[in-house]
């Protein structure tokens, strides 16, 4: 087992720190997502219900791995009435 954590922090350490940020921006975006949904008490299909969307693309909005626009951002800040990411 020791080995395999040492082949994933040799891994994780050759990742440039670029891609590094981009991943954890991503996440903190899902998690403030998935944050404000636990908030209001919303599940994914009521959630996707009250914006027009499908629930699959509310999924890959969680999933941390999706590129949002500004413009998504911004209707979502504005569907919660808080913002998503600050500058």
């Amino acid at each position: 087992m020791k080995d395999i954590r040492n082949r994933y922090r040799e891994m994780v350490a050759q990742v440039p720190q670029p891609i590094k940020d981009e991943i954890d921006l991503s996440f903190a975006i899902s998690n403030r997502i998935d944050s404000l949904m636990k908030e209001r008490g919303l599940s994914k299909k009521q959630f996707a219900d009250a914006l027009g969307k499908r629930p699959g693309e509310v999924t890959r909005w969680l999933s941390g791995q999706h590129n949002f626009t500004i413009s998504t951002l911004a209707m979502l800040s504005t569907f919660f009435g808080k913002s998503i990411i600050s500058v």
